[in-house]
């Protein structure tokens, strides 16, 4: 076969059955698994998605610098406070990735439901009084002291996780409904459906991404999985239209010129900022959207500070720069050692690639805003320290690919 013409779905047959062959031989002769050993040097998977990280890190420090800076001179505190405390985040993730790099991934699949659990039990943390912060109408985040956090971004980590051990544990039943199906949409409805709860629409479409991409490459057949797909966007569409303020927010994406001075405001600022930045941008510190007109430039609209100060080509570079990262991603899933390694790989791909969608179609209007942050850049302590210790897990299934 032609290799132009061999598809995803096509690759993903051939890692499986690559996979079961492993699986058989090792069975028979009792061999160590290989996700066990480190056979060679790293592969450009490896070093493409470390570098792609590590220059997301440095270039999200310096645009949340740029982003934040004169509001926070505006509103009489340091320029530097969201800087600072970014910074921080990215050292304990950078520490995180570490560690997620040294353990042995598999040696995650003992915890799986214990994370789960957890992360679920957190869940409910914002509903409690006084820690439980509502923002923009979701009940997601944890206020302790002065440090805020968001138990969906730990969620992520714990489904990708479960969803990679469950797939890996029921191998020789994935095409029983009851015994392989049901399990992983049970974990797809408790993990997006507390986020519902909350009434975090973006965390749960991630969600949703997460375990359906799972189970994608994880070997479920493609026509029961379309129809959890079309569940999932079902009751995603009965969410939205359940609220009035929702079904605004929603029905203004069609109107944005014209609901500007309103619900489109934000969005509309968006694309004023992105027009000011031309080909070759503003230069970084002078993007004019920041100084007040567009509202949370350090987070939810960072691509539009970015395209502002960077222009067309560090907007574009950027893009890029994420498309590397889920492609070097599949390529990891498609040649991990072990079931649960591709699984683990691909829906942490998966993960990164929804959230930037969901991120930049809203910023250019493409979709509802959600209140999602663009990984790496947007600040956001507990999405950096999370997204950058998945990159960890990422890069040892890489370090161990074929």
């Amino acid at each position: 076969m032609n290799a132009t013409a061999v598809t995803l779905k096509d690759r993903r047959r051939l890692a499986l059955e690559r996979l079961e062959a492993d699986r058989r031989r090792g069975t028979r002769h009792r061999r160590l698994p290989r996700s066990h050993r480190v056979e060679g040097p790293p592969t450009t998977a490896f070093y493409a998605i470390a570098l792609v990280v590590t220059g997301f890190v440095m270039l999200g420090l310096v645009m949340v610098l740029s982003a934040s800076a004169t509001s926070l001179v505006n509103e009489g505190r340091s320029p530097y406070s969201y800087f600072n405390r970014q910074v921080i985040w990215a050292v304990c993730g950078f520490a995180g990735m570490w560690v997620a790099m040294r353990i042995r991934y598999d040696a995650w699949r003992r915890f799986s439901l214990p994370l789960l659990g957890l992360a679920l039990v957190g869940m409910a943390l914002p509903f409690v009084s006084p820690i439980g912060v509502n923002v923009e109408g979701a009940q997601a985040w944890i206020r302790i002291g002065s440090i805020t956090m968001q138990p969906s971004e730990l969620l992520k980590v714990a489904v990708v996780i479960a969803a990679a051990d469950l797939l890996a544990r029921r191998v020789d039943v994935l095409h029983d409904t009851r015994r392989a199906l049901l399990p992983i949409a049970l974990l797809g409805t408790l993990a997006a459906g507390s986020c519902l709860v909350q009434g975090d629409l973006g965390a749960a479409i991630v969600l949703g991404a997460i375990v359906l991409g799972a189970a994608f490459i994880g070997g479920l057949p493609l026509t029961p999985l379309l129809g959890l797909a079309g569940s999932a966007l079902a009751a995603m569409t009965l969410f939205v239209i359940s609220s009035p303020r929702r079904m605004d927010r929603f029905t203004a994406l069609f109107d944005i010129t014209g609901q500007r001075d309103h619900r489109s405001y934000q969005t509309y600022q968006g694309f004023l900022s992105i027009a000011n930045g031309g080909v070759l941008g503003s230069g970084i510190g002078e993007g004019k959207g920041k100084l007040g007109y567009l509202p949370l430039a350090h987070s939810d609209f960072m691509f539009a500070v970015i395209a502002d100060e960077l222009g067309l080509i560090g907007a574009f570079a950027v893009l890029g720069g994420f498309g590397l990262l889920a492609y070097f991603g599949v390529q990891t899933a498609l040649a991990a050692p072990d079931r649960f390694g591709m699984v683990l790989a691909g829906g942490i791909s998966v993960w990164f690639a929804m959230q930037t969608i969901v991120n930049v179609g809203g910023v250019t209007g493409l979709l509802p805003v959600t209140g999602l942050t663009l990984p790496f850049f947007s600040v956001g302590g507990t999405s950096l320290f999370v997204s950058i210790t998945a990159a960890g897990l990422l890069l040892n299934v890489a370090r161990r690919a074929t």
